[in-house]
């Protein structure tokens, strides 16, 4: 069923052009991903689906009783609400609800015996009942928890700013859409989030509409890849990878086309230099037909962001960090943690989000000291921090302003150098915008201008604090091209799992109370190395539990039951099936677990099976007691027999 029809939309703002022309349709159950350069206008794109901002030309069509929900990048908030208030803070019908149904709640409590009032709130409890309003603040309880937000009081004031966004997708998330548009959802949040989020959105009902630069996010939950580029808009059916393989086709195509239009150009070229005049209507038509092959521009050309590297010569002395602390307000982030950086380094850094590892870069860089330990830096280290947090522009200066202050030339590995305003174009800035004022710039093409600052001034240590927020796909992936190729040490601190995975051989996770511990390889091999433990970890668990409940069991059976030396028949039975049925309930409780890993996203389903494996583990508590009482009657038995 179709939920959203766009025709011929176009937006520009001032002289530049985002797009037009642009035709799309929605229907029900698409997923789709939308990608393309920062400043192509993909956030503007969505805000005008979503009713927020005006197109230029174009019409929308969408269903009376199709419902759309927007989670934009950069939120708002109200910062005297607290967590659940500003979740609620939907326009869904059965957010309506629940509002209007608490409201009249409240006067009731002012006005106990207002006959109105009461017939309100019994018409707006059936309401409720047919919303399924009640177990809305359940679920909201839920995907809270599961985004790491687990104090609902707290003033919106108080969080930080990756809080608030994860605050904001559980707002979008808890209302029933039929169309769910979300800009950058994977900003801000960790690794484990984001695999939650993905599994989450994959099982959604209804369509999906999102920017997002995550490509094994886009790979898993997506079936439909839509790309502006050069103000046009191309869809392609599948995920990532299969978007990847029909772009190749579609421009293998472009270029076939102009080859032949350059080839008919040749010939006309030939036929014009011999001297042709234009005197016969045939002339004049094939005179006008090499004009206007001519004037056609082919629209083959690839914006890519081609740097050169360049970097300072490294010494033998890096990085040496000696056994440091840190802790902010009794939480311990970091505890006697020591790492050398060696000259190619090339680390990851992981952990839930304030664990403490923007701390870390922070005290590498020299910003923030340690409560304890050292870090001493080699004397030809120069460091390049490209910081989770823009750092301040003058939007006022022009881009190339910006840049020239850094440095006017770029000198690169082999000797050449680079001027200001070639590094810009490379870096997908036009001549005209490079003129233009930082204050026009998009929040991505801010990052990517920042970004380049930082390798103007050719540091020969990199310390990337979440690189891929708000960058485009394409610019992310010269940006590994370029760091394949960097003569240096990096260190990246990043929650995207491709980057770290194209990028890094080490991985230095967060794990708790302060503790850092080190993995070899990338985000991938890290995460099959910790799930393997974390199940050895739970198998050893059972395997202590199972072992004290018997002892204890062994230990309450000698001192507490009689004894008698004479198995009854229904004992005697008993005691012949009770490890096969032992057996059995384990079986159970593994294909619970199995089933439990499975259904992460589906909460009721989940709290079906968490209720299930609780039986189960009763159950099987209870059999193991049995069996230690049986096996030890059986002893006794056998003893008096001889």
């Amino acid at each position: 069923m179709n939920l959203l029809s766009i025709e011929n939309l176009a937006k520009s703002y001032g002289e530049r052009t985002l797009f037009k022309n642009v035709t799309l349709g929605i229907d029900e159950g698409d997923k789709i991903g939308l990608i393309g350069v920062n400043g192509t206008g993909k956030s503007t794109f969505l805000k005008i689906i979503a009713g927020l901002v005006n197109s230029d030309m174009g019409s929308i069509t969408k269903g009376n009783s199709v419902h759309t929900e927007f989670l934009p990048q950069n939120p708002d908030f109200d910062a005297e609400a607290t967590v659940l208030e500003q979740v609620f803070k939907g326009n869904s019908p059965v957010i309506r609800v629940l509002k209007e149904y608490e409201q009249v709640l409240e006067q009731i409590q002012k006005c106990p015996s207002n006959i109105v009032l009461e017939k309100k709130l019994i018409s707006l409890s059936e309401k409720m009942e047919e919303n399924q309003a009640w177990q809305l603040e359940s679920d909201a309880k839920r995907i809270l928890t599961k985004l790491g937000i687990t104090d609902f009081m707290a003033k919106v004031s108080i969080l930080s700013g990756g809080q608030r966004k994860r605050v904001a997708l559980a707002s979008t998330l808890i209302n029933p859409a039929d169309l769910l548009i979300l800009d950058e959802p994977t900003n801000h949040i960790d690794n484990d989030t984001v695999a939650w989020l993905e599994q989450y959105l994959d099982k959604l009902k209804g369509a999906l509409l999102m920017v997002t630069h995550d490509r094994y996010f886009l790979d898993r939950v997506t079936n439909r890849i839509i790309e502006l580029d050069k103000g046009k808009l191309y869809s392609y059916a599948g995920n990532y990878s299969e978007f990847l393989e029909l772009k190749i086709a579609r421009e293998e195509q472009q270029e076939a086309s102009e080859l032949k239009r350059q080839n008919i150009l040749r010939n006309e070229l030939v036929w014009i230099r011999r001297g042709a005049k234009a005197r016969t209507t045939k002339q004049k038509a094939r005179i006008e037909r090499f004009e206007q092959l001519n004037a056609e521009k082919p629209d083959t050309s690839e914006n890519k962001l081609e740097i050169a590297v360049g970097s300072s010569r490294l010494g033998r002395k890096i990085i040496e960090v000696k056994h440091i602390t840190k802790a902010y307000d009794g939480n311990m982030l970091i505890r006697d943690f020591s790492y050398i950086v060696l000259k190619n380094e090339r680390a990851g850094i992981i952990g839930a989000n304030g664990s403490g590892k923007s701390t870390l870069l922070n005290i590498i860089a020299g910003s923030i000291a340690p409560d304890d330990g050292t870090v001493e830096i080699g004397q030809t280290v120069k460091i390049g921090y490209f910081s989770q947090e823009n750092s301040e522009m003058n939007e006022e200066l022009r881009v190339i302003e910006y840049i020239k202050e850094e440095n006017n030339f770029l000198l690169t590995a082999n000797g050449d150098s680079i001027s200001a305003s070639q590094m810009l174009e490379r870096f997908l800035f036009s001549p005209q915008v490079q003129w233009m004022p930082i204050s026009k710039l998009s929040g991505g093409e801010k990052r990517r201008l920042l970004l380049l600052k930082i390798l103007m001034s050719a540091p020969n240590v990199l310390m990337l604090d979440e690189p891929t927020n708000d960058l485009d796909i394409q610019t992310l992936t010269i940006l590994e091209e370029y760091l394949d190729n960097f003569q240096g040490a990096l260190l990246i601190v990043s929650h995207d799992r491709y980057f770290l995975d194209r990028l890094v051989d080490k991985i230095f996770a967060f794990e708790g109370n302060g503790i850092i511990k080190k993995y070899i390889g990338g985000y991938s091999n890290y995460q099959e190395k910790f799930e393997h433990m974390g199940n050895k970890r739970e198998e050893g668990k059972e395997e202590v539990k199972v072992k004290k409940t018997l002892k204890k069991n062994l230990v309450d059976i000698k001192e507490d039951t009689p004894r008698h030396c004479k198995f009854t028949f229904k004992e005697k039975q008993e005691y012949e099936q009770i490890e096969d049925t032992i057996t059995s309930v384990e079986q159970e409780l593994l294909e619970v677990r199995e089933k439990i890993d499975a259904a992460s996203s589906d909460f009721e389903l989940l709290q079906e099976l968490l209720d299930v494996k609780q039986k189960s583990e009763n159950k099987l508590d209870k059999l193991i007691e049995r069996w230690a009482y049986l096996n030890e009657l059986a002893e006794d038995i056998n003893k008096n027999l001889k």
